[in-house]
C-alpha cells in the first residue's frame, strides 16, 4: 500500500486514527448529553436533540473541537468527565507497533490532532501517546482545524516537510481533501475509527484497518 522508500514523515492523527474513537464518540454522543439533561430538572429529550444538533451544526469548526467552548454552552466541566471513561482510552489495532517499526526505521513522526491541547493531555496520561512523536500539534495552536488550508500552511511554517515525501493517515475525509488541496502527496484513511460501530465503505480515500497492513512483508 506504501512504498517506504518514498516516505521521510508521517504525519499521524489522534481520534479515530492511531486511538479508538469509541472514547469519544461515548464521551460526547452519551455522558456530556446525560449530564448536560441532569443538571436541568426540567430537561426533555428536546433539550438531548439540540444539544447534539448543536454538535452537528458546529462539525468542522474550531469551536466543535474547543472543551473551553462546550464548558461554556453546557455549563459543564467537561475535562473530568474525560477521565471517567478514561478505560476506554485504547490504541487502535497494530497502532503500537507501527508507531515503533517507524522509529526503527528514523522515520519522522508528528501528531496532528483538532483534539484540545486539555483533551490530548488526558490521552497521552492514559496512553503515552506523545512520547512516541518527534512533534505534537494541535489545530488550537494556530486558530485553524485541520480541515482548513491555514492548518497545513501553519504546519509546514512550523515543521517544513517535503509534501511529495510525507504521508498523512486521517480518519477524516474533510480533513484529507483539505491536505490533498495542499498538495500532501500521501494520504490514507481508516476503515473502522470506532470499534463499536461497523466499518465504513466507499470511502473516497485508500483505507486500513490494522496498522499492520501498512508495513512491508517480506
Amino acid at each position: 500500500m506504501i512504498d517506504w522508500r518514498n516516505i521521510d514523515t508521517v504525519l499521524l492523527d489522534m481520534d479515530g486514527t492511531l486511538l479508538d474513537l469509541k472514547y469519544d464518540n461515548t464521551l460526547w454522543n452519551q455522558l456530556v448529553p446525560d449530564r448536560y439533561c441532569d443538571a436541568r430538572p426540567a430537561a426533555t429529550e428536546k433539550t438531548r436533540h439540540d444539544l447534539l444538533q448543536h454538535m452537528m451544526d458546529t462539525r468542522h469548526t474550531l469551536e466543535f473541537y474547543c472543551l473551553d467552548y462546550w464548558a461554556r454552552y453546557t455549563g459543564l466541566e467537561i475535562l473530568p468527565l474525560h477521565h471517567e471513561l478514561a478505560h476506554l482510552i485504547q490504541y487502535r489495532p497494530g497502532a503500537e507497533s507501527f508507531l515503533d517499526w517507524l522509529e526503527r526505521r528514523r522515520v519522522r513522526r508528528i501528531l496532528v490532532t483538532n483534539a484540545h491541547r486539555d483533551s490530548l493531555s488526558v490521552k497521552n496520561a492514559y496512553s503515552g501517546l506523545c512520547k512516541a512523536m518527534h512533534a505534537t500539534v494541535s489545530s488550537h495552536d494556530y486558530g485553524h482545524p485541520k480541515e482548513t488550508e491555514s492548518f497545513w500552511v501553519r504546519l509546514a511554517e512550523n515543521h517544513p516537510f517535503d509534501s511529495s515525501r510525507t504521508l498523512l493517515i486521517d480518519d477524516s475525509q474533510q480533513v484529507l481533501d483539505a491536505a490533498d488541496a495542499y498538495g500532501i502527496e500521501h494520504l490514507l484513511t481508516v476503515r473502522q475509527p470506532d470499534s463499536a460501530r461497523p466499518g465504513r465503505e466507499h470511502l473516497a480515500f485508500p483505507a486500513f484497518n490494522d496498522f499492520g497492513e501498512l508495513l512491508p512483508h517480506a
